[in-house]
């Protein structure tokens, strides 16, 4: 008997032990539900210098952190239309947002057209092809001579799309479409002209700045394509920070740092 109750009384005060270490160590912890808080965007190729610097901003603010996938914007719609786990999508042209808004992966309220651009024609920097004057008649072909000219593949991403336009408008794409290297996003296609793979390039002016490879020779008149428009949305499987990511994207901070890339920033800024 006096055995059985020594045994019982260490039982108690082992268990006592632990709850007490239980309660000590729990309160030495954070508590188990708070979690890091992140996004993720997907992102026009065109957009990357740009919004990693406004999305490190945003975090520093914020605590949330942002993982950016860029591509082109045809890939990132049907990625999105697959089941792809992103918070937020900017496109490079109204088309894929509405494509995917069509496939009910948008949440349309949400959708604003934040920023502009432009194309412009490139070539590397040691080119000796400058000052190009592209209007009505333009001979893009003569101009690259026995030399590739990079875009976006021109049936599905949105550069390629804005230079077809384009060259059909000026009378110069039925010659100078055997010459297209057609790459798969426009940074592909920067890349080509930066290491002299193509004569010339068609691709975002915020492109051309960021590239010290190559050189701005020609800029396309802005009529001669449809305007160039970046629209914004949450997806429909959002995470509920994504309405303050959005709104952050609005603010005078975030046009400081698109326009510093030169971009056009289309909404009236927020404080």
């Amino acid at each position: 008997m006096y055995r059985l109750l020594t045994h019982r009384l260490s039982t108690h005060r082992l268990a006592g032990l632990f709850i007490a270490f239980t309660i000590l160590c729990g309160s030495a912890s954070p508590p188990a539900v708070a979690q890091d808080k992140s996004l993720t965007v997907f992102a026009a190729a065109s957009m990357k210098n740009a919004l990693d610097d406004v999305d490190a901003a945003y975090t520093a603010k914020t605590g949330v952190k942002i993982a950016a996938s860029y591509a082109a914007s045809s890939t990132l719609a049907k990625q999105i239309e697959q089941g792809a786990p992103a918070d937020v999508f900017v496109s490079a042209d109204t088309d894929w947002m509405d494509y995917a808004t069509a496939k009910k992966a948008i949440n349309e309220p949400t959708r604003i057209n934040l920023l502009g651009n432009s194309i412009v024609l490139i070539a590397p920097k040691d080119s000796s092809i400058n000052n190009v004057i592209i209007g009505p008649g333009f001979d893009l072909a003569k101009l690259a001579g026995a030399g590739k000219i990079a875009t976006g593949d021109v049936n599905s991403v949105p550069v390629g799309k804005y230079a077809k336009a384009a060259l059909e408008k000026l009378g110069a794409w039925d010659t100078a479409a055997p010459k297209f290297a057609m790459a798969e996003s426009v940074r592909a296609a920067l890349t080509l002209v930066a290491r002299q793979e193509a004569a010339l390039g068609i691709v975002y002016s915020t492109d051309a700045k960021v590239e010290p490879g190559v050189k701005i020779v020609g800029t396309f008149p802005a009529d001669s394509h449809p305007p160039i428009i970046y629209p914004v949305a949450a997806t429909t499987t959002a995470k509920a920070e994504a309405a303050g990511y959005l709104a952050f994207l609005r603010t005078s901070a975030a046009k400081t740092d698109f326009e510093k890339y030169g971009f056009l920033f289309l909404v009236s800024p927020t404080t």
